[in-house]
């Protein structure tokens, strides 16, 4: 309970909030991809694939591009166009609401702006469900991807409700498959279209993508050596030279900045920061 205080009085006496949000706190906030909201919406998939989670059935190669879109539309439906089940997400807007902020995120499933954040004060740095953008690519534009992805769930018998949620048939009625007229395809060269996620070289920084890096970097310019709160949630280390070293960084070169670490795990920081940092070890959702 201590050290929450301690978080609490840092965030009010903070100049600025810099939020560095990893897949961590959008598993607080119940966005898991196993278990039964895997079961919920993959069931036909497990029994005709078996596998039994989302990150590995979107590596899976479907035989046609009529089930991959079948697949990778519940996907982006139930990830980035559906609400979270928790308010975790409103719960940290309303603690710096009040304050000068920005999110620095690795999620791709848009919670921050769901939840009502500012969205030009974002930088989604590994990219966006809600786009996609030619495989190849042969440009670096990317496309929004809403309106084609309900046709894709509508048509393997999925209703979409007022609230955004699916509403499901009975499994022996759906399909698994979308009509091959709603397989995406680039408007400028015609290969296959795919996801906007950072896996390799082929991924597209679009124009959006630039102008929110830009903010970041100015946003940091302008409160160097100011009284900064750099609060890391849900963060591990897949990609900690994105936000956890940077953080861990600035938060050395400023005396006056605080690193706070929230982690079911693995809440800790260099012995050189003990005295500037807040490290938590829980879930975000109870503190």
């Amino acid at each position: 309970m201590a050290k929450i205080q301690q978080l609490k009085e840092a965030i009010e006496e903070a100049d600025a909030v810099v939020i560095g949000a990893g897949a961590g706190l959008s598993t607080s906030a119940g966005f898991v991809y196993t278990g039964e909201r895997f079961s919920k919406y993959f069931g036909d998939f497990t029994e005709k694939y078996g596998f039994e989670d989302m990150y590995s059935g979107g590596f899976y190669p479907f035989d046609s591009l009529e089930e991959y879109w079948g697949y990778w539309s519940r996907y982006i439906y139930i990830n980035r166009y559906m609400n979270a089940p928790k308010p975790v997400y409103e719960n940290l807007l309303r603690l710096v609401q009040e304050k000068d902020y920005f999110v620095l995120t690795t999620n791709v499933d848009h919670c921050f702006q769901k939840a009502g954040f500012d969205k030009h004060r974002m930088f989604y740095t590994q990219g966006d469900y809600g786009l996609w953008q030619c495989s190849r690519p042969c440009h670096h534009e990317t496309y929004d991807n809403r309106k084609i992805v309900e046709k894709m769930v509508e048509a393997q018998g999925y209703t979409v409700a007022a609230d955004g949620t699916l509403l499901a048939p009975q499994r022996a009625a759906l399909k698994m498959t979308v009509p091959s007229e709603l397989v995406p395809h680039c408007p400028k060269c015609g290969a296959p279209m795919t996801m906007n996620l950072r896996a390799d070289s082929t991924f597209v920084e679009d124009d959006g993508w630039h102008k929110a890096a830009s903010r970041y970097d100015d946003f940091i310019r302008r409160h160097q050596g100011m009284k900064v709160l750099f609060l890391e949630l849900g963060v591990g280390y897949n990609t900690p030279g994105i936000i956890k070293y940077p953080f861990w960084q600035m938060t050395a070169g400023n005396p006056k900045a605080v690193y706070a670490c929230i982690n079911y795990r693995d809440a800790a920081c260099p012995t050189e920061l003990q005295n500037q940092a807040i490290c938590i070890e829980g879930d975000f959702e109870r503190l």
